[in-house]
C-alpha cells in the first residue's frame, strides 16, 4: 500500500480488497473509535482524535444499511467478472476477470514509427503514415476487445479501459463498442505499453478500495 499527497490536504492510500478490514482496524488502534457513515459511494470514517478516512468503494452502488464497515468489506471482497481493456498507440491489451483471476486475454503489439525532425512534404507524408498506422491500431484493439468480451458480457459487472485516454476516446466513436462503454468504470488504468503481465497485475488498480485519509488537527 502506497500512500501519495492528495490535493487539498491528506493522502490517497489504495488498499487491496483482502486487507481492507485489517486497514480499518488499524485506523482505530491509531485513532481511537470511530464513527461511520456515509452513501452509496463512500464509507466515511470519523475517529475520536479527528482522523478521518473516507473509504471510496470500487463498483458502486454500495448497498445500502448499516452496519457501513460490514457491508463495504463485503462488497468490495465479491469476486465480479470485470473486463479490461487497455490501448496505446503501439499495441493493446483486452482481458476478462474472474476477482482477480486472468480468464481470458488477448494481448498485441503494433509498429507505429515515432515523429520525425523533418519539414516539408515528406514530414506531412510521415504524418499520414504514422495516422494510418495509428488507425489501424485502434481499429485491431477495437476488434480484441469485441472477441475477447463480448461472449462474457451477460454476467459482466463492469469494463474498465486503461493505457492512453486519447486512444481511448478515439475507440468510442465505434458504435459496435457502445456494449462495453455502456459497462465503463472507474478508475481508468494509467499503465505503461500492454503486455500480459502489465494487463495480469490491472486487479491490483481495479479492485482496490481508495482511501483518502485526513490527520487529525
Amino acid at each position: 500500500m502506497k500512500a501519495r499527497p492528495a490535493k487539498g490536504g491528506g493522502r490517497w492510500v489504495a488498499v487491496p480488497p483482502e486487507r481492507l478490514q485489517r486497514w480499518i482496524d488499524g485506523f482505530a488502534d491509531r485513532h481511537g473509535p470511530f464513527e461511520s457513515t456515509g452513501d452509496d459511494h463512500v464509507v466515511r470514517l470519523a475517529a475520536a482524535d479527528g482522523a478521518l478516512a473516507e473509504c471510496h468503494a470500487p463498483f458502486p452502488p454500495l448497498p445500502q444499511g448499516a452496519p457501513r464497515v460490514a457491508t463495504l468489506v463485503t462488497h468490495v471482497r465479491a469476486e465480479r467478472l470485470v473486463g479490461v481493456v487497455l490501448v496505446r498507440l503501439g499495441g493493446y491489451a483486452a482481458g476478462v476477470f474472474q476477482g482477480s483471476r486472468l480468464i481470458a486475454s488477448k494481448v498485441d503489439s503494433r509498429y507505429v514509427q515515432g515523429r520525425t525532425a523533418a519539414g516539408g512534404w515528406s514530414q506531412q507524408r510521415f504524418a499520414r503514415r504514422r495516422q494510418n498506422q495509428a488507425e489501424q491500431t485502434y481499429q485491431a484493439a477495437a476488434d480484441t476487445a469485441l472477441r475477447v468480451l463480448s461472449p462474457h458480457l451477460d454476467g459482466m459487472a463492469a469494463v474498465v479501459f486503461g493505457g492512453d485516454r486519447k486512444a481511448v476516446d478515439l475507440m468510442r466513436a465505434e458504435r459496435r463498442l457502445a456494449p462495453l462503454f455502456a459497462l465503463e468504470a472507474e478508475p481508468f488504468l494509467t499503465v505503461p505499453d500492454p503486455r500480459l503481465v502489465v494487463l495480469q497485475e490491472t486487479p491490483a488498480q481495479f479492485r482496490a478500495v481508495r482511501i483518502h485519509v485526513t490527520d487529525p488537527p
